[in-house]
């Protein structure tokens, strides 16, 4: 008997999500069974969760197969019906133990084979406390799930429910185990990471949370926070980004489109210039900051003047990282109804878009030549800058440390110390 295996797809959350069911599941002596923490953001995910279950299922015929995540919370049918699925569990019902010590108890039938409550009905995000994943140098902690906007094209708040947070003491008291515990960076993640606090006591805001945890945990090195909505920072955050050189000067930001009518459109809660403005007023207040940010090309009416407006978004947000996503219809969302853009035209313009993201990433590149960077061994190879940039070195490192050192050159999309 076999311990199970995980695939996962899609955002941090669920690969955090996945190292979370990896406890419980171990706790509960599940033995040969195949997990699929599945991704719903995009209908090309949910294409590419079922290519990966049938793939799967071929190379573990007696496994017991089991689909989680967004895309099992959104359309449970889809993966019931598939012949290769045994159990399809949501996105709450992953994280709690009786799941796990049911599907362990009996794989004949006692057990419900798809388990999938009203995500919407859920009121407080699990506390699951996991030390870290992917390398020993930097660990994610949950301090927020589940979104209350209802952007037009996004599934992912009937995939996640309603916002919840994480009350600051208990992440308070996580990441003084994780730096104990020998890590050096942690970073904060979420659905809608800037509405933590909305549904707590007194309703504090994230950089109320940036603060709390930079006073009263002096030995954490390094502190992110992953992608925010720059519509909703607040006074404490510009204040900790001006001033605390422990938060890393790197922000993912969730932009979307660069055009008016289209952020309408897509029901967003911000314009244009809101953007622009953040962009300019966090760099002033920290010159080394770089951004990435998420961006649609082809949301239904975009005509080519619209698209020009997110195109030249990129320079003037000064965006680095990129994340394109060509549009995709999400079934159920009011976005699918609305008049579509040519898919050859969609397939182009993310092209463009992700050209535009590559010049700059080659920009910011070499204007690092020559600099002193603090960078955070991922591996004996390979670590990152306070920005997020990758440095390749020629000598061992030690995994999990900060080395401080000179660039030298640039190797692809990665920098040479």
């Amino acid at each position: 008997m076999s311990a199970p295996k995980f695939t996962t797809l899609g955002c941090r959350l669920n690969a955090y999500e996945t190292e979370a069911m990896k406890e419980l599941s171990a706790a509960a002596g599940l033995k040969d069974a195949v997990i699929v923490n599945t991704c719903a953001v995009t209908a090309e995910a949910v294409r590419k969760a079922r290519q990966e279950i049938r793939k799967l299922r071929r190379e573990n015929p007696d496994a017991r197969l089991i689909v989680t995540g967004c895309a099992a919370q959104t359309e449970p049918e889809t993966f019931t019906a598939m012949g290769e699925v045994d159990a399809v569990i949501g996105n709450t019902e992953k994280m709690q133990a009786d799941t796990w010590r049911g599907m362990a108890a009996d794989f004949i039938g006692e057990t419900e084979s798809v388990q999938v409550d009203d995500i919407m009905s859920v009121t407080e995000t699990a506390g699951h406390l996991i030390d870290g994943f992917g390398t020993r140098s930097r660990a994610y902690v949950q301090v927020q799930n589940g979104c209350d906007h209802r952007c037009t094209f996004c599934i992912i708040p009937f995939g996640r429910g309603n916002s919840r947070s994480v009350p600051a003491g208990v992440v308070v008291e996580q990441i003084k185990r994780l730096v104990g515990k020998g890590y050096n960076e942690v970073v904060l993640t979420g659905v809608d990471l800037t509405s933590w606090g909305a549904d707590l006591p007194a309703e504090p805001k994230l950089g109320d949370l940036v603060m709390r945890i930079l006073k009263l945990v002096p030995d954490l090195a390094r502190l992110r926070i992953s992608s925010i909505d720059s519509i909703e920072v607040d006074e404490n955050l510009m204040q900790a980004i001006a001033t605390e050189p422990r938060l890393m000067p790197h922000l993912h930001l969730s932009l979307q489109a660069g055009d008016d009518m289209i952020l309408k459109r897509m029901k967003r809660r911000h314009l244009r210039d809101d953007a622009i403005a953040f962009c300019e007023e966090a760099k002033r207040l920290r010159p080394d900051m770089t951004y990435g940010a998420d961006i649609i090309a082809g949301f239904p009416t975009e005509t080519d003047d619209m698209f020009a407006n997110s195109l030249k978004l990129v320079e003037e947000c000064d965006l680095t990282w990129l994340h394109v996503f060509p549009y995709s219809p999400r079934k159920g969302t009011p976005a699918a109804k609305m008049p579509a853009v040519n898919g050859n035209v969609i397939k182009a313009r993310a092209a463009e878009l992700r050209a535009a993201g590559d010049h700059k990433v080659q920009a910011h590149l070499a204007a690092q030549h020559g600099k002193t960077h603090q960078i955070l061994m991922e591996n004996a190879r390979m670590g990152r800058t306070e920005q997020f940039t990758e440095v390749t070195f020629d000598t061992d490192q030690i995994e999990g440390q900060i080395v401080t050192a000179q660039i030298t050159g640039t190797r692809g999309t990665q920098l040479t110390a």
